[in-house]
């Protein structure tokens, strides 16, 4: 599991795009933002107006996802792992090779769920920056 810094969504609400690409590309490097409890996201989420709050929340929500998917990748050499192993027929179920597959198929549906949530903010990013830059 990744070690995650502990620092307010505040601090990164200014970050660029460019800092967007470079924190997505490093999936396997230690996370520079924290997961913040449930309660701290819908607060967030609800005082967001502004594109870089947007943005920031997109970022949040790609490293989320790249969290996932590291975790997908990790289940699936062990899932890829356990189905070389031969089991009895009077193995107790779910085998161990159902319950890594499982595993992966819940990491891959959460980094698709942080996926989309990044997109939906990405676009409301750039909705709110042409209206913006409409009205100057």
């Amino acid at each position: 599991m990744l070690s995650l810094i502990h620092l307010p969504l505040s601090l990164f609400i200014g970050l660029s795009a460019s800092t967007s690409t470079s924190i997505h590309a490093q999936s396997t490097a230690p996370s520079q933002f924290h997961a913040l409890s449930q309660r701290q996201l819908k607060e967030q989420k609800a005082v967001a107006h502004s594109p870089e709050q947007y943005r920031a929340l997109a970022i949040y929500f790609r490293e989320q996802e790249a969290i996932f998917r590291a975790q997908a990748t990790d289940e699936k050499t062990e899932w890829d792992r356990r189905k070389q192993i031969n089991v009895s027929i009077f193995a107790k179920s779910p085998a161990p090779a159902d319950s890594a597959r499982n595993l992966y198929d819940y990491y891959n549906y959460k980094a698709d769920q942080m996926a989309n949530r990044a997109i939906e903010y990405e676009k409301r990013a750039a909705s709110v920056r042409s209206v913006g830059g409409g009205s100057a």
